[in-house]
């Protein structure tokens, strides 16, 4: 197995930038560890490198997902000096974005968020918020990628990815989970929602679970969202509160709230 590390900011994610005069007060080390990514710029498909599987560690560039992935990474890493160690990191990595952490080519990633997710709370560095704070629920309904392997490069080809992929869907389609509706969420958020927070954005596309990714902040008294925006080209923290951005997108039905745990 290769591990391909863009040395460009020489895994930016271990040295500690100097943060915004609001954000200096906080201990929180997922909204810290991801306000050192604001302005790295918004590119899909960092990880579609090649038709063999491998690790691939991009900090230089980034979609939701791997900006996400990293950032929750690097919060679970011992420190040393305020420095994590590389090998620390690309494990994590691994962790994160592998189901139960092995490579096993392209439908051992975690393409879907239902996956994603279940793989956190399996292996016990995710909560579940939402499951304990909101009781609606909604069913697992997937079939996207199986439905076009035309806009996946290693499915397009492949019968047998094909084949694995539907099957994993038809696997999760069998559950249902907890999310807070969008017209339910106030402008300045809610108790229980926390600086440092991963929010997941529930849509309602047919065949899929989740449309985007981001980090809970409250900035002057309003929920936000500090994200990799693919509108902005890069990642931001939001200029409107995260009820308006649910609001704004007929797509997008309500959140997931996820926390680190460590």
């Amino acid at each position: 197995m290769k591990t391909r590390l863009n040395t460009l900011l020489g895994i930016l994610c271990l040295i500690m930038t100097a943060l915004p005069s609001w954000a200096q007060t906080t201990d929180n080390s997922m909204l810290s560890n991801g306000i050192n990514f604001i302005d790295i710029p918004y590119v899909a498909h960092t990880l579609d490198l090649e038709d063999e599987e491998d690790l691939v560690i991009n900090c230089d560039e980034m979609d939701c997902m791997t900006f996400v992935e990293y950032t929750l990474a690097l919060s679970l890493c011992p420190t040393e000096d305020g420095q994590v160690a590389e090998g620390d990191f690309a494990d994590w990595v691994q962790k994160i974005r592998y189901r139960d952490g092995k490579i096993d080519g392209y439908t051992s990633r975690l393409h879907y968020a239902t996956d994603w997710i279940d793989n956190g709370l399996r292996n016990g560095f995710l909560e579940d918020v939402t499951a304990k704070y909101s009781p609606y629920t909604k069913k697992v309904a997937l079939s996207y990628m199986s439905n076009n392997p035309e806009r996946y490069r290693q499915l397009a080809h492949s019968p047998e990815n094909i084949a694995k992929m539907a099957a994993i869907e038809k696997r999760l389609s069998q559950q249902e989970f907890n999310y807070f509706p969008e017209e339910l969420l106030p402008v300045k958020g809610l108790p229980w929602i926390k600086d440092g927070d991963i929010i997941a954005f529930v849509t309602n596309t047919p065949g899929l679970d989740i449309a985007h990714f981001g980090i809970a902040i409250y900035v002057d008294g309003k929920l936000g969202l500090l994200h990799a925006s693919s509108s902005e080209k890069k990642v931001v923290i939001s200029r409107v509160a995260m009820s308006q951005m649910l609001k704004s997108n007929y797509k997008w039905t309500g959140i997931r709230v996820l926390r680190m745990k460590k």
